[in-house]
This record gives C-alpha cells, structure tokens and sequence, in this order.
C-alpha cells in the first residue's frame, strides 16, 4: 500500500471509533462543551468518509484512465454493458 491510502485509512479508522465513542456517551477529546465535540466528531467522519470514497473510486481523469488501462490488461473485471452497447450478430 502507498503512504496515502495508509494515512487515509488510519484517519477513517479514527474517526469512526470517535464517532462510536460520541453515540456511546463516551468523551474521547477533551472538549467540554458537547455540541463542539459533537459537530467535530460528525465533520471528521464526513470529511475522512468523503475522501477515502473519492480516492478508492474512479471518479476523476486520472482514475478513469487507471480504470480502462487495468481492464485492457485483465486485471478488474469489466463491467456490465449497458443497453444501448450491445452488438447485434446478424
């Protein structure tokens, strides 16, 4: 694995189990007030979920690029064709 998708992980692991913590009851951060801690648990957990999904998918140039040049090589698996892609044999 690359230093990315390590830091990446690491940070939605943390922020998942402080956002079990948070809906336990439980006070991970030493924060007093709950509606700060809770908003920073809700926007950790957002924000790392958001971007490990945008980096895991082909949704970007690059990624789409990645996506055909793994199929071309059989690496993934290719797809389902959509309706209007299937050929006829006549």
């Amino acid at each position: 694995m690359d230093k990315g998708t390590i830091i990446r992980t690491a940070a939605l692991f943390i922020a998942l189990v402080n956002q079990c913590f948070v809906l336990a009851g439980k006070s991970p951060l030493p924060i007093d007030s709950e509606l700060v801690e809770n908003f920073l648990a809700a926007f950790l957990t957002i924000v790392t979920s958001i971007i490990a999904w945008y980096k895991n998918n082909y949704i970007t140039k690059v990624g789409k690029k990645q996506k055909e040049a793994l199929q071309e090589k059989g690496l993934i698996k290719q797809g389902r064709k959509k309706d209007n892609e299937t050929s006829f044999d006549n």
